[in-house]
């Protein structure tokens, strides 16, 4: 399963801002990420919650387009995917003020070695600042390569969860 896609997210002025996130989790509700909620993309997710996200895949010449309204996952549902993580990588999520300036990465592993030491043997539990979001999809589209330039575009859309699926074949 591919688990690497673009977010594509906009902050209060309109601006957009696009990276890399992981898909943790995805069922008939939406598709799930994780992330420092005091990062500039969380911080984008809580003034305008909503999204867009793509997976692409160069070699099969593919890419699947998801836009939908964004919410935070229950502190239980983030609890529960923070406890499948590596030791070091919920050390991390204390340690990292993510997209902050960094004086060194010696001090960023400082601030990992102190939490290693304040939770010591017992579990990491989960920062307040760390959670997941769940995007609802609203429209997704299937996209092919077609030669010329001919690509083959699929559009499905529906105005709320739970409501039917409208499909359209759309231009290349």
């Amino acid at each position: 399963m591919a688990n690497a896609m673009t977010l594509a997210t906009a902050d209060a002025d309109g601006r957009p801002s696009a990276r890399i996130v992981l898909l943790k989790d995805f069922d008939s509700s939406g598709f799930v990420f994780y992330t420092n909620c005091d990062s500039p993309k969380g911080q984008e997710l809580t003034i305008n919650p909503f999204a867009s996200l793509n997976f692409y895949w160069k070699s099969s010449q593919r890419q699947v387009r998801i836009e939908g309204p964004i919410g935070r996952v229950s502190d239980q549902e983030a609890d529960e995917y923070f406890a499948t993580r590596p030791r070091g990588s919920q050390l991390g999520a204390w340690a990292s003020r993510q997209s902050q300036p960094l004086a060194s990465r010696q001090s960023l592993i400082d601030e990992v070695d102190r939490f290693d030491k304040e939770y010591g043997n017992s579990s990491v539990p989960r920062p307040p600042f760390w959670s997941g979001f769940r995007l609802m999809p609203l429209f997704v589209e299937f996209w092919q390569a077609g030669e010329f330039r001919l690509h083959d575009r699929f559009g499905f859309s529906r105005s709320a969860e739970g409501d039917a699926w409208a499909t359209t074949r759309m231009y290349p």
